[in-house]
């Protein structure tokens, strides 16, 4: 403790700041013990690119990805007297393409690759976390004549969690990342008034436990405006229900935003009644995934010396 298991920069994400180095540094500075260093994975079609990478060839972003996995190893070895840095990535899906695509890095850089954050960030091909405007282009592209508002709002739900579920299967990603993205911009929709969506997010929340995936707990929500970390209240509980395990993330992209929030997830885990939380690290065998990371269990949490200065802060 403390740990974080998905983490960004401006070295290797156009939508981050700063050196990864840097965000490394910032992350001994604060006392992390366990850090991931997960990048995004390229895409593949030139629609797919964002606007601040306009004109970057599609073949650039394969080779910054390379780039990544080549600086985080040294920064891995360089670091290791100071901190635990795992290097893992996180998953794109937009079309079939991405998980082939996804396929082919795990098999080219098996040695290298110790765990997946499992993320959706695009329903219908289209970002539904870019911008507000792009979410509700997102949200129309499945209205039929005759459609309500709750009509169209299940279809986007059905389809990010059916997205999820097919990453999951096919993957078996370490960490589910930001399980409820989906309503980045309506953390108020109930996903218990749309009975096919609850089914479906059980579902999801039964496979990732089947093979001992984490559940992040993901503290860049707080930066959303959000009331709660991802995942909210209601998913939360029925993790819990189930029987899924925490961990910690703050999703940071770039330094500045290492730990952020972690003393308003305190809080938030302490009103769920989390009473463990879970972390990754190497292991001799490999999991359910094929990969040498085992969870590991953090007993105590709530006394861990991390949190004190953050609480006297209050």
């Amino acid at each position: 403790m403390p740990h974080s298991h998905h983490s960004h920069s401006g070295q290797f994400c156009k939508h981050a700041a700063g050196m990864l180095e840097d965000v490394v540094k910032q992350a001994i500075a604060q006392g992390f013990e366990v850090f991931g260093l997960t990048e995004h994975v390229p895409r593949y079609r030139e629609a797919d690119l964002y606007p601040e990478e306009e004109g970057l060839p599609l073949a650039a972003l394969n080779q910054q990805f390379i780039s990544f996995l080549q600086e985080a190893q040294r920064l891995k070895v360089h670091y290791a007297p100071q901190i635990n840095l795992l290097i893992g990535l996180e998953t794109e899906f937009i079309t079939p393409q991405d998980l082939e695509g996804l396929s082919s890095i795990l098999d080219q850089h098996r040695s290298v690759i110790e765990y997946i954050v499992g993320s959706v960030h695009h329903v219908n091909a289209i970002p539904i976390d870019f911008d507000e405007s792009t979410y509700h282009k997102a949200l129309a592209s499945f209205t039929e004549e005759g459609d309500s508002e709750h009509d169209r709002l299940e279809k986007f739900l059905v389809a990010y969690f059916d997205a999820q579920y097919e990453l999951l299967q096919r993957f078996k990603p370490e960490i589910v990342g930001h399980i409820d993205l989906c309503r980045l911009y309506t953390p108020d929709v109930k996903f218990a008034d749309y009975l096919t969506v609850w089914e479906k997010i059980e579902r999801n929340i039964e496979c990732a436990v089947s093979y001992g995936a984490l559940f992040e707990v993901n503290a860049a929500a707080f930066r959303k405006k959000w009331d709660t970390a991802y995942p909210g209240v209601d998913v939360a509980k029925l993790i819990l229900k189930h029987g899924g395990r925490f961990a910690l993330s703050d999703d940071s992209h770039g330094p500045h935003a290492v730990g952020m929030n972690y003393r308003r997830t305190f809080h938030y885990l302490k009103s769920l009644g989390v009473e463990e939380l879970w972390y990754l690290g190497q292991s001799d065998t490999p999991n359910a995934s094929g990969r040498n990371i085992q969870a590991l269990k953090l007993r105590d949490w709530v006394e861990h010396p991390f949190w004190r200065p953050l609480l006297a802060e209050e």
